[in-house]
């Protein structure tokens, strides 16, 4: 069990960093009186919410086994659901991006086509890591801290690449009208008063 031990706290490293991309979706700052912009953010944070914290509950979850001593047994069926959470609801978020239709901002349709492929994306990654995951041997514990690893370094990798579509949709007008959305600052915790 022991050698498992630091290898899968790397994987919760990873995780939390990966776990911050849906919160990005969830800026601050600026006012602004376009309600067709505002409207498409509510919408938007609306739908995230529920997804950033099936995301920040997987996350935590396998922060915790992490920290338990957990049987490669139950750390597999942790991070396989997980993943699992994961993938699906980095899917639906980019699925209500979709049926929001593109932002009211200039090249609004190109940012959301890239936000909605990176999450489809992400998505896949996680699917795939959950099958990875499930494919682990749980008999053989150094080929288990080996197969952690990698699953650490897929992460890490997932966590750095993600992310650009999703900075790219919420520059200028639309993290503004985002961060104007009660529904948006939620998603972050405790909401702050801004004023304007």
């Amino acid at each position: 069990m022991e050698g498992a031990d630091p290898v899968n706290k790397k994987l919760a490293a990873a995780l939390s960093s990966g776990a911050v991309l849906v919160l990005a979706l969830t800026g601050c700052g600026g006012d602004d009186d376009n309600e067709k912009l505002n409207s498409w953010a509510d919408q938007v944070c609306g739908a995230v919410q529920p997804q950033a914290k099936k995301i920040q509950a997987a996350n935590a979850a396998i922060q915790k086994e992490t920290s338990d001593n957990s049987t490669p047994e139950e750390v597999r069926k942790t991070d396989s659901k997980a993943f699992q959470d994961m993938s699906d609801a980095y899917k639906a978020i980019g699925a209500a991006v979709t049926k929001a239709g593109a932002p009211d901002v200039e090249n609004g349709e190109k940012k959301q086509t890239d936000a909605v492929k990176e999450l489809n994306g992400i998505s896949a990654s996680y699917a795939s890591l959950k099958k990875q995951v499930d494919g682990l041997d749980t008999d053989d514990q150094a080929k288990f801290a080996d197969g952690l690893k990698d699953i650490a370094a897929e992460l890490d990798k997932l966590s750095k690449s993600g992310n650009d579509a999703l900075k790219t949709l919420e520059e200028g007008e639309v993290g503004e009208a985002m961060a104007r959305q009660p529904s948006c600052k939620t998603a972050t915790g405790p909401a702050q008063s801004t004023t304007g």
